[in-house]
Protein backbone atom coordinates (compact mmCIF):
# COMPACT_ATOMS: atom_id res chain seq x y z
CA UNK A 1 0.00 0.00 0.00
CA UNK A 2 1.29 3.27 -0.88
CA UNK A 3 0.75 5.34 2.12
CA UNK A 4 1.01 9.48 0.77
CA UNK A 5 -1.62 12.31 -0.45
CA UNK A 6 -2.64 12.62 -3.48
CA UNK A 7 -2.28 16.11 -5.08
CA UNK A 8 -6.35 16.43 -3.67
CA UNK A 9 -6.03 15.34 -1.00
CA UNK A 10 -2.96 17.44 0.16
CA UNK A 11 -5.45 20.27 -1.62
CA UNK A 12 -7.85 19.37 1.39
CA UNK A 13 -5.22 19.18 4.39
CA UNK A 14 -4.57 22.54 3.22
CA UNK A 15 -7.26 24.20 3.12
CA UNK A 16 -9.06 23.15 6.09
CA UNK A 17 -5.49 23.61 8.31
CA UNK A 18 -5.46 27.13 6.86
CA UNK A 19 -9.41 27.73 7.66
CA UNK A 20 -9.38 26.23 10.96
CA UNK A 21 -6.02 27.98 11.86
CA UNK A 22 -8.12 31.05 11.43
CA UNK A 23 -11.41 30.25 12.44
CA UNK A 24 -10.94 28.50 15.72
CA UNK A 25 -9.22 29.72 19.06
CA UNK A 26 -9.39 29.25 22.58
CA UNK A 27 -12.15 31.54 23.66
CA UNK A 28 -14.20 29.96 20.69
CA UNK A 29 -14.08 26.95 22.06
CA UNK A 30 -14.57 27.86 25.56
CA UNK A 31 -17.35 30.20 24.79
CA UNK A 32 -19.61 26.76 23.08
CA UNK A 33 -18.50 24.66 26.55
CA UNK A 34 -20.27 27.87 28.40
CA UNK A 35 -23.69 27.93 26.65
CA UNK A 36 -23.97 23.53 27.12
CA UNK A 37 -24.55 22.99 23.34
CA UNK A 38 -21.04 22.16 23.03
CA UNK A 39 -21.22 23.59 19.25
CA UNK A 40 -18.94 26.50 17.67
CA UNK A 41 -22.06 27.76 15.74
CA UNK A 42 -20.05 30.46 13.74
CA UNK A 43 -17.48 27.61 13.23
CA UNK A 44 -20.08 24.77 12.36
CA UNK A 45 -22.03 26.98 9.81
CA UNK A 46 -18.63 28.50 8.30
CA UNK A 47 -17.76 24.71 7.73
CA UNK A 48 -20.88 23.72 5.95
CA UNK A 49 -20.87 27.65 3.80
CA UNK A 50 -17.15 27.86 3.24
CA UNK A 51 -15.76 24.62 2.78
CA UNK A 52 -18.62 22.31 2.14
CA UNK A 53 -16.74 19.77 4.59
CA UNK A 54 -20.73 18.76 6.18
CA UNK A 55 -21.31 17.43 2.58
CA UNK A 56 -18.55 15.28 3.08
CA UNK A 57 -20.19 12.04 3.40
CA UNK A 58 -23.58 12.85 1.19
CA UNK A 59 -23.67 11.70 -2.46
CA UNK A 60 -23.74 14.21 -4.82
CA UNK A 61 -27.02 14.08 -5.93
CA UNK A 62 -28.38 15.47 -2.28
CA UNK A 63 -25.82 17.95 -2.32
CA UNK A 64 -22.60 16.60 -1.21
CA UNK A 65 -19.09 15.84 -2.16
CA UNK A 66 -18.54 12.18 -1.51
CA UNK A 67 -15.54 12.39 0.18
CA UNK A 68 -13.88 9.20 1.31
CA UNK A 69 -11.98 7.85 4.29
CA UNK A 70 -8.77 9.05 3.89
CA UNK A 71 -9.93 12.89 3.59
CA UNK A 72 -12.31 11.89 6.61
CA UNK A 73 -8.76 11.20 8.91
CA UNK A 74 -7.24 14.61 7.35
CA UNK A 75 -10.34 16.80 8.42
CA UNK A 76 -10.46 14.79 11.47
CA UNK A 77 -7.16 15.05 12.33
CA UNK A 78 -7.04 18.54 11.74
CA UNK A 79 -10.10 19.20 13.85
CA UNK A 80 -8.56 17.44 16.38
CA UNK A 81 -5.36 19.09 16.61
CA UNK A 82 -7.30 22.57 16.57
CA UNK A 83 -10.08 20.72 19.58
CA UNK A 84 -12.95 21.89 17.51
CA UNK A 85 -16.33 22.27 19.14
CA UNK A 86 -18.95 20.93 16.50
CA UNK A 87 -20.56 17.90 15.98
CA UNK A 88 -18.25 16.40 13.18
CA UNK A 89 -17.73 13.22 14.53
CA UNK A 90 -21.21 12.43 15.21
CA UNK A 91 -23.10 14.13 12.27
CA UNK A 92 -21.27 14.20 9.22
CA UNK A 93 -19.14 10.99 9.57
CA UNK A 94 -21.08 8.28 11.36
CA UNK A 95 -24.90 9.56 11.35
CA UNK A 96 -24.74 11.20 7.38
CA UNK A 97 -22.85 8.22 6.41
CA UNK A 98 -25.41 5.62 7.82
CA UNK A 99 -27.83 7.22 5.99
CA UNK A 100 -26.05 7.49 2.74
CA UNK A 101 -24.86 4.31 2.62
CA UNK A 102 -28.61 2.75 4.35
CA UNK A 103 -31.58 4.92 3.59
CA UNK A 104 -33.81 4.68 0.69
CA UNK A 105 -34.31 7.50 -1.34
CA UNK A 106 -37.22 9.04 0.43
CA UNK A 107 -34.67 9.24 3.91
CA UNK A 108 -32.16 10.46 1.69
CA UNK A 109 -34.07 13.09 0.12
CA UNK A 110 -35.59 13.78 3.14
CA UNK A 111 -32.45 14.25 5.62
CA UNK A 112 -29.10 14.27 3.38
CA UNK A 113 -29.59 17.85 1.73
CA UNK A 114 -30.31 19.47 5.15
CA UNK A 115 -26.94 17.53 6.19
CA UNK A 116 -24.88 18.53 4.10
CA UNK A 117 -25.90 21.96 4.45
CA UNK A 118 -25.57 21.98 7.70
CA UNK A 119 -28.90 23.21 9.24
CA UNK A 120 -29.78 19.66 10.40
CA UNK A 121 -27.30 17.58 13.07
CA UNK A 122 -27.59 13.65 13.17
CA UNK A 123 -26.05 11.95 15.79
CA UNK A 124 -25.88 7.50 17.12
CA UNK A 125 -27.12 5.55 19.51
CA UNK A 126 -25.55 2.10 19.31
CA UNK A 127 -27.09 0.13 22.24
CA UNK A 128 -29.69 0.30 24.76
CA UNK A 129 -32.92 0.06 22.82
CA UNK A 130 -35.22 -2.79 22.19
CA UNK A 131 -38.03 -3.39 19.37
CA UNK A 132 -41.54 -4.00 20.75
CA UNK A 133 -44.56 -4.53 18.54
CA UNK A 134 -42.61 -2.40 15.82
CA UNK A 135 -41.83 0.51 17.74
CA UNK A 136 -37.91 1.39 19.91
CA UNK A 137 -38.28 1.56 23.67
CA UNK A 138 -35.14 2.09 25.71
CA UNK A 139 -32.41 4.58 26.68
CA UNK A 140 -28.59 5.24 26.58
CA UNK A 141 -26.86 7.64 28.14
CA UNK A 142 -23.84 8.51 26.16
CA UNK A 143 -24.98 10.22 22.95
CA UNK A 144 -22.83 12.33 21.66
CA UNK A 145 -23.99 16.17 20.78
CA UNK A 146 -27.58 14.63 21.43
CA UNK A 147 -28.71 17.41 22.84
CA UNK A 148 -28.67 19.88 19.71
CA UNK A 149 -29.31 16.97 17.06
CA UNK A 150 -32.55 16.64 15.13
CA UNK A 151 -32.08 13.28 14.04
CA UNK A 152 -31.00 10.25 15.97
CA UNK A 153 -29.40 6.63 13.94
CA UNK A 154 -30.61 4.43 16.43
CA UNK A 155 -29.71 0.55 16.69
CA UNK A 156 -32.19 -1.62 18.16
CA UNK A 157 -31.52 -5.80 17.79
CA UNK A 158 -29.48 -5.80 15.19
CA UNK A 159 -31.33 -3.20 12.84
CA UNK A 160 -30.50 0.55 12.50
CA UNK A 161 -33.48 3.22 12.33
CA UNK A 162 -34.46 7.02 12.08
CA UNK A 163 -35.58 8.36 15.10
CA UNK A 164 -36.23 12.38 14.91
CA UNK A 165 -35.43 14.16 18.10
CA UNK A 166 -39.69 15.91 17.82
CA UNK A 167 -40.94 12.13 17.77
CA UNK A 168 -43.41 11.51 20.25
CA UNK A 169 -42.21 9.70 23.25
CA UNK A 170 -38.77 10.75 22.57
CA UNK A 171 -36.91 12.47 25.38
CA UNK A 172 -33.13 14.64 25.36
CA UNK A 173 -31.32 14.81 28.61
CA UNK A 174 -27.96 16.90 28.63
CA UNK A 175 -25.68 14.73 30.81
CA UNK A 176 -22.74 16.44 32.99
CA UNK A 177 -19.71 15.58 30.98
CA UNK A 178 -16.22 15.43 31.10
CA UNK A 179 -15.48 16.75 27.87
CA UNK A 180 -17.69 19.89 27.32
CA UNK A 181 -16.52 20.49 23.39
CA UNK A 182 -18.01 17.03 22.77
CA UNK A 183 -21.48 16.42 25.40
CA UNK A 184 -22.97 13.57 25.76
CA UNK A 185 -27.15 13.29 26.41
CA UNK A 186 -29.49 10.81 27.83
CA UNK A 187 -31.66 9.43 25.01
CA UNK A 188 -34.50 7.48 26.33
CA UNK A 189 -37.03 6.62 23.91
CA UNK A 190 -40.96 5.34 24.85
CA UNK A 191 -42.62 3.65 22.38
CA UNK A 192 -40.99 5.72 19.86
CA UNK A 193 -42.47 4.92 16.01
CA UNK A 194 -39.34 4.68 14.07
CA UNK A 195 -38.10 4.24 10.34
CA UNK A 196 -35.48 1.23 9.75
CA UNK A 197 -32.41 2.32 7.70
CA UNK A 198 -33.38 -0.86 5.10
CA UNK A 199 -29.71 -1.83 3.49
CA UNK A 200 -27.29 -0.90 6.62
CA UNK A 201 -25.30 -3.10 8.51
CA UNK A 202 -24.04 -0.85 11.38
CA UNK A 203 -20.89 -3.03 10.92
CA UNK A 204 -19.77 -1.55 7.89
CA UNK A 205 -19.90 1.87 10.00
CA UNK A 206 -17.71 1.03 12.49
CA UNK A 207 -14.31 1.18 11.06
CA UNK A 208 -15.04 4.65 9.49
CA UNK A 209 -16.28 5.61 12.83
CA UNK A 210 -13.29 4.01 15.06
CA UNK A 211 -10.46 5.80 12.26
CA UNK A 212 -12.13 9.42 11.97
CA UNK A 213 -11.65 8.96 16.15
CA UNK A 214 -8.28 7.77 16.11
CA UNK A 215 -7.35 10.67 13.71
CA UNK A 216 -9.02 12.81 16.49
CA UNK A 217 -6.79 11.92 18.58
CA UNK A 218 -3.94 11.99 16.42
CA UNK A 219 -4.29 15.55 15.70
CA UNK A 220 -4.38 16.31 19.52
CA UNK A 221 -1.87 14.33 20.25
CA UNK A 222 0.21 16.11 17.95
CA UNK A 223 -0.86 19.32 19.12
CA UNK A 224 -0.06 18.60 22.68
CA UNK A 225 3.65 18.02 21.27
CA UNK A 226 3.75 20.52 19.49
CA UNK A 227 2.30 22.94 22.26
CA UNK A 228 4.60 21.53 24.74
CA UNK A 229 8.26 21.87 22.40
CA UNK A 230 7.08 25.23 22.08
CA UNK A 231 6.76 25.99 25.97
CA UNK A 232 9.73 23.74 26.65
CA UNK A 233 11.63 26.26 24.59
CA UNK A 234 11.27 29.40 26.44
CA UNK A 235 10.44 28.62 30.07
CA UNK A 236 13.78 28.86 32.28
CA UNK A 237 14.61 27.57 34.97
CA UNK A 238 18.58 27.37 36.98
CA UNK A 239 19.40 29.86 34.36
CA UNK A 240 18.74 27.30 31.07
CA UNK A 241 15.89 26.53 28.95
CA UNK A 242 13.89 23.61 30.49
CA UNK A 243 13.68 21.87 27.36
CA UNK A 244 17.72 21.58 27.70
CA UNK A 245 17.42 19.05 29.90
CA UNK A 246 18.12 15.33 28.93
CA UNK A 247 15.07 13.64 31.07
CA UNK A 248 12.67 16.20 29.57
CA UNK A 249 14.01 15.74 26.05
CA UNK A 250 13.85 11.96 26.05
CA UNK A 251 10.12 12.09 27.12
CA UNK A 252 9.78 14.37 24.13
CA UNK A 253 11.13 12.01 22.28
CA UNK A 254 8.95 9.26 22.96
CA UNK A 255 5.45 11.30 22.48
CA UNK A 256 7.18 11.93 19.02
CA UNK A 257 7.82 8.04 18.25
CA UNK A 258 4.57 7.19 19.24
CA UNK A 259 2.40 10.08 17.41
CA UNK A 260 4.23 8.78 14.46
CA UNK A 261 3.71 5.09 14.54
CA UNK A 262 -0.03 6.41 15.46
CA UNK A 263 -0.21 8.18 12.45
CA UNK A 264 0.91 5.20 10.20
CA UNK A 265 -1.77 3.06 11.81
CA UNK A 266 -4.36 5.81 11.07
CA UNK A 267 -3.24 6.06 7.66
CA UNK A 268 -2.84 2.14 7.02
CA UNK A 269 -6.89 2.19 8.08
CA UNK A 270 -8.27 4.87 6.25
CA UNK A 271 -6.38 3.81 3.12
CA UNK A 272 -7.93 0.22 3.70
CA UNK A 273 -11.42 1.23 3.84
CA UNK A 274 -11.26 3.43 0.91
CA UNK A 275 -9.80 0.90 -0.81
CA UNK A 276 -12.14 -2.07 0.27
CA UNK A 277 -9.37 -3.95 1.63
CA UNK A 278 -9.24 -7.08 3.57
CA UNK A 279 -7.99 -5.62 6.30
CA UNK A 280 -10.03 -2.79 6.61
CA UNK A 281 -11.85 -3.53 9.99
CA UNK A 282 -8.09 -5.36 11.63
CA UNK A 283 -6.61 -2.20 10.58
CA UNK A 284 -9.34 0.24 11.98
CA UNK A 285 -9.35 -1.86 15.92
CA UNK A 286 -5.76 -0.91 15.50
CA UNK A 287 -5.87 2.30 14.80
CA UNK A 288 -8.70 3.56 17.69
CA UNK A 289 -6.38 1.59 20.23
CA UNK A 290 -3.31 2.96 19.44
CA UNK A 291 -3.99 6.38 18.64
CA UNK A 292 -6.25 6.91 21.47
CA UNK A 293 -3.95 5.62 24.23
CA UNK A 294 -0.79 7.59 22.85
CA UNK A 295 -3.06 11.19 22.86
CA UNK A 296 -4.07 9.95 26.43
CA UNK A 297 -0.23 10.10 27.46
CA UNK A 298 1.01 12.91 25.23
CA UNK A 299 -2.22 14.94 27.36
CA UNK A 300 -0.68 13.64 30.45
CA UNK A 301 2.87 14.51 29.24
CA UNK A 302 2.52 17.76 28.17
CA UNK A 303 0.55 19.12 31.40
CA UNK A 304 3.26 17.59 33.42
CA UNK A 305 6.23 19.20 31.39
CA UNK A 306 4.35 22.75 31.12
CA UNK A 307 4.56 22.29 35.20
CA UNK A 308 1.87 24.07 37.61
CA UNK A 309 0.13 26.42 34.60
CA UNK A 310 -0.87 23.11 33.29
CA UNK A 311 -3.21 22.39 36.00
CA UNK A 312 -5.40 25.36 35.65
CA UNK A 313 -8.22 26.03 34.19
CA UNK A 314 -7.08 29.54 31.88
CA UNK A 315 -4.60 27.27 29.99
CA UNK A 316 -6.09 24.42 27.19
CA UNK A 317 -3.93 21.59 28.40
CA UNK A 318 -7.18 20.35 30.11
CA UNK A 319 -9.08 20.26 27.55
CA UNK A 320 -6.94 18.29 25.28
CA UNK A 321 -6.46 15.42 28.20
CA UNK A 322 -10.52 15.36 28.77
CA UNK A 323 -10.68 15.06 24.47
CA UNK A 324 -8.58 12.44 25.10
CA UNK A 325 -9.78 10.41 27.51
CA UNK A 326 -13.41 10.82 25.80
CA UNK A 327 -11.95 9.43 22.92
CA UNK A 328 -10.90 6.66 24.73
CA UNK A 329 -14.26 5.46 26.31
CA UNK A 330 -16.07 6.91 22.37
CA UNK A 331 -16.98 3.46 20.80
CA UNK A 332 -14.91 1.10 22.54
CA UNK A 333 -11.81 1.23 25.23
CA UNK A 334 -8.01 0.41 23.60
CA UNK A 335 -8.50 -2.69 25.71
CA UNK A 336 -11.69 -3.87 23.96
CA UNK A 337 -10.06 -2.87 20.07
CA UNK A 338 -6.79 -4.94 21.16
CA UNK A 339 -9.35 -8.01 22.34
CA UNK A 340 -10.53 -7.58 18.72
CA UNK A 341 -7.28 -7.79 16.80
CA UNK A 342 -6.57 -11.15 18.70
CA UNK A 343 -9.34 -12.74 17.77
CA UNK A 344 -9.19 -11.48 13.96
CA UNK A 345 -5.54 -12.90 13.92
CA UNK A 346 -6.74 -15.26 15.17
CA UNK A 347 -4.75 -14.95 18.97
CA UNK A 348 -8.15 -15.80 21.00
CA UNK A 349 -6.23 -17.58 23.69
CA UNK A 350 -4.70 -14.31 24.52
CA UNK A 351 -8.46 -13.11 24.78
CA UNK A 352 -9.13 -15.72 27.43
Amino acid sequence: MRLAFSDDQVAVRDAVQAFLAEAVSSESTRTAMADGSGVDWPLWRAMARDLGLTGLAVPEAFGGSELGAVETAIISETLGAHLGAVPWLASTVIATKAISLGGSDTQGAEWLPRLAEGSAIATFATEGFEIRNGRLTGSTPFVPHGNVADLIVACADDQTFLVPTDAVGCTITAQTTLDQTRPLALVTLSDVEAAPLPALDWCDIEPLAWTAIAADSLGGAQACLDRTVAHVKERIQFGRTIGSFQAVKHRLADMLVAIEQARSAVYWAAGEIDAGGPDARLASHAAKSFACDTYADCAGHAIQLHGGIGFTWEHDAHLFFKRARGNMSLMGAPVWHREQIARLMPLEVACD
